[in-house]
């Protein structure tokens, strides 16, 4: 059974916050609009700009277009990152939080598996959130303020067929959120991640088999997928000050974890 959606509280209010991978109805997009519920500014920002500027309109019908802006971004070019935090920070101001969701998943088995398709999914996943990260930094310690929060996934933890690749990069989503975590700590800086298991939203369930899907479920002691606006509850708390001694760790969303 579907909880009730929870009415925003304040949490981030006159934070300035980035996300990445927002564009659509998964977990960043879940994530942008509970943070523009919860009183920030918001810069979204996506590889897919015809989905990014749909994103970016709807939001500013419903929370004004001085609450939201867009910035087009793909997280494996160092150029389109820079430009993404440079303009972040033109339009609304120094940052405060950023939410590094951008990932790309596939299946192949390792011994199918080319250079390619193992490359991508970690220049993406592992490598965009390095510099994602780095960028933010930069920014963030010489204010010495600043929450970072990244989106790992239970499969860092755990095995699954044909996931060598996604695996390898969340495991390395996570090992960066700790090592980053203790260099950032003296500034005042905290990051954080998420390990959520299966958030369902449109676009996952054209690309993925029913019969995963139920697997998946069924591996969840609710007994149900997660809601994508359910993680972004747990990423909007890392990025709170309810979170103030919260640095280094990974939340798991989801029941599976070591």
């Amino acid at each position: 059974m579907k909880p009730p959606y929870i009415p925003g509280h304040g949490l981030l209010r006159d934070r300035v916050a980035v996300v990445t991978a927002a564009a659509g109805t998964g977990i960043g997009g879940a994530c942008a609009r509970r943070m523009l519920e919860e009183g920030a500014r918001v810069v979204i920002s996506d590889a897919h700009e015809r989905r990014l500027s749909e994103t970016q309109a709807a939001l500013e019908k419903e929370f004004g277009s001085g609450s939201v802006t867009a910035v087009p971004c793909d997280v494996t070019s160092e150029e389109q990152v820079q430009r993404l935090f440079s303009e972040a920070e033109e339009r609304f101001g120094p940052l405060d939080v950023v939410i590094n969701n951008a990932g790309l998943g596939g299946t192949a088995t390792l011994v199918e598996m080319t250079d390619e398709q193992w490359n991508r999914v970690l220049d993406v996943t592992l490598n965009g959130t390095m510099r994602c990260t780095r960028a933010a930094l930069t920014r963030m310690l010489p204010r010495g303020r600043g929450v970072i929060v990244n989106n790992a996934s239970v499969i860092g933890w755990r095995a699954q067929e044909g996931q060598a690749h996604y695996a390898a990069a969340k495991a390395g989503v996570m090992a960066l959120t700790r090592c980053a975590a203790v260099e950032a700590a003296p500034y005042g800086v905290r990051i954080n991640a998420v390990a959520p298991s299966l958030a369902m939203h449109p676009f996952l369930a054209k690309v993925t088999t029913e019969e995963l899907l139920d697997e998946l479920t069924k591996r969840e002691a609710l007994g149900r997928y997660a809601e994508p606006w359910e993680v972004a509850n747990v990423i909007v708390f890392l990025a709170s000050d309810y979170s103030s001694y919260m640095t280094g760790e990974v939340v798991s969303v989801s029941s599976q974890h070591p």
